[in-house]
């Protein structure tokens, strides 16, 4: 059975993510940033992802993720994300577990993996 989130657009969780960052004094530069390191989208890519109301199957459909997405570990909605078996909800935590530590004010070459 596939997950709601799946089929939900980027675009609808996207305003979350900037106003969770925001509230603990961090960017939405930074957070895109951060999802550049995670997908290989930059900015242009993002914005026409978000503009085109993909979903999250394409979103991470269409991504060079990053060969150090295997470093990204802990727990996120208490789950933890090395663990997740489906291939897509693992990457959807990924995105989660990397905009929690932003948000949690983790420096920028540590959520980066650098």
């Amino acid at each position: 059975m596939a997950h709601r989130i799946f089929t939900t657009s980027v675009a609808s969780v996207y305003p979350a993510y900037v106003n969770k960052v925001e509230r603990k004094g961090r960017s939405k530069a930074e957070l895109d940033e951060v999802i550049e390191w995670l997908t290989g989208y930059d900015e242009k890519a993002l914005g026409r992802h978000l503009e085109d109301g993909t979903t999250f199957e394409d979103f991470f459909a269409q991504a060079h993720l990053n060969p150090n997405v295997s470093e990204i570990r802990g727990v996120v909605c208490g789950v933890r994300v090395e663990d997740v078996e489906d291939p897509l909800m693992q990457k959807i935590r990924y995105l989660d577990k990397l905009v929690d530590e932003l948000a949690k004010g983790k420096a920028m070459d540590k959520v980066l993996r650098a």
